[in-house]
């Protein structure tokens, strides 16, 4: 039965919007616990744009389940990381004038940066993911820097415009956790993923952990937190 990870990023958005302390993406991450969420995410970005130092260290003392830390492989969130020891650092690239995250990480390019930055973290106990496009390549080579688990980037199959696109896509999908899977890897998906485009993977079996946020907290302003929470919950349990 596959888990649901919620990313608290957007609320952390919402507060920084205004520059203000309200909403709160602490008190965000305990009621989707509440809720039944089996992880709390949240990224670190380098130019703090929503999530901050304060708010890591408050998850790290406050979530109950498994707190993932998304990062760029840069010195200082290593050295936040080896601090704080979240459950789970996920590498991420990061750009300064994206509006987020815009694809999986290119391991091949990096190999030896990757694996001395996995094998740091490791070192300091804490599990790595890379974040990666659905690309058998890109995952062999996460395997070989030392990842535990791979997050596949849905993002393409997300913003897919046709039901053709969607197709191929998603069999890319298919056949990245295949390749995952035979590397005894972890498996997780996210990037873009909704309470509609989620449905066709409850078929698909092999993915453990799904990564949302932004539709949970988009649906939250209407609904509110716990249930949006439930009703998302309530798909990925269904797999």
């Amino acid at each position: 039965m596959a888990r649901l990870a919620v990313n608290v990023d957007h609320v952390a958005t919402i507060r920084q919007a205004r520059g203000v302390d309200v909403p709160d993406p602490v008190l965000a991450a305990g009621l989707a616990e509440l809720a039944g969420a089996e992880g709390i995410i949240c990224h670190l970005r380098e130019d703090r744009r929503h999530i901050n130092d304060r708010d890591v260290a408050l998850l790290r003392q406050t979530v109950k389940t498994r707190l993932n830390l998304e990062m760029a492989a840069v010195e200082e969130m290593v050295e936040i990381a080896l601090k704080i020891r979240p459950d789970l650092v996920t590498l991420v690239p990061e750009r300064r004038a994206e509006l987020t995250t815009e694809g999986g990480l290119d391991v091949r390019s990096r190999t030896k940066d990757y694996e001395r930055v996995a094998q740091r973290l490791k070192g300091g106990e804490v599990q790595v993911s890379f974040f990666v496009d659905p690309d058998p390549e890109q995952i062999a080579a996460a395997h070989g820097c030392g990842a535990d688990i791979v997050e596949i980037h849905t993002g393409q199959y997300s913003e897919a415009r046709s039901a053709e696109s969607r197709r191929d896509r998603f069999d890319r999908i298919v056949s990245a956790a295949r390749s995952a899977k035979a590397l005894k890897l972890g498996i997780s998906a996210g990037h873009g993923l909704n309470y509609t485009n989620i449905k066709p993977f409850g078929a698909l079996g092999m993915i453990e952990e799904y990564s949302i946020g932004h539709s949970i907290v988009s649906r939250a302003v209407l609904v509110g937190f716990e249930r949006a929470v439930r009703e998302m919950l309530e798909l990925v349990k269904g797999f």
